[in-house]
């Protein structure tokens, strides 16, 4: 069932993500706590996240949970933020809290012949567009050492369940005033993003 605050496509998600890369890691199973990760969208020819890739440290705890028991949630947060009523002219406008989120239940494959692949990829995508990128081979010997401490995973997605509450649901007057006054500008960009289409 469709609602007002569905993506409009598999791109909203993978752009949220892409955006918003660090997760929280939550095991299904165990007493595992659950553990702050940045990961990497894999999709399929459609553009829809398939998986989403990682490391983590050996030494946390949750590798040993997600061993014996290897189904997690993934809980990304993108944009969000209190939209005040101050910016609304209605007088009986109410206060409300606009934001993206995306949740994937998944089965985690621990790959650890990708380490190397893991490492690489996070930072080229994290350094994608820096001037003066950083690699992995500037930290030299280092690198190689600290990499027997890390093990990587691919968290192949089973559901996606992804809400988009941007304001949608107000007037177009009344969303034009918010995304005039609202002080980031990176929750407005994604406002607009979402009102496409009206």
């Amino acid at each position: 069932m469709n609602t007002l605050f569905d993506p409009h496509s598999p791109d909203d998600v993978l752009a949220l993500v892409q955006d918003f890369p660090l997760a929280w890691v939550i095991a299904r199973e165990g007493e595992a706590p659950a553990t702050p990760l940045p990961l990497l969208a894999e999709t399929d020819a459609d553009g829809r996240i398939v998986s989403l890739f990682g490391h983590c440290a050996l030494r946390n705890p949750m590798v040993a949970a997600l061993r014996a028991a290897p189904r997690a949630l993934l809980l990304f947060q993108g944009p969000q933020g209190y939209v005040p009523p101050r910016l609304v002219s209605r007088p009986a406008w109410g206060p409300t809290w606009n934001y993206a989120v995306a949740r994937f239940d998944t089965r985690i494959e621990f790959v650890p012949d990708e380490n190397d692949a893991a490492l690489r990829r996070l930072a080229a995508h994290l350094e994608a567009g820096r001037d003066d990128p950083w690699t992995v081979e500037r930290m030299g010997e280092r690198y190689a050492q600290l990499g027997q401490h890390i093990i990587a995973f691919r968290a192949h997605v089973l559901a996606t369940h992804a809400t988009f509450k941007l304001g949608q649901d107000e007037g177009r007057g009344t969303f034009d005033e918010i995304v005039a006054g609202h002080d980031s500008a990176g929750l407005c960009a994604w406002m607009r993003r979402m009102r496409k289409g009206d």
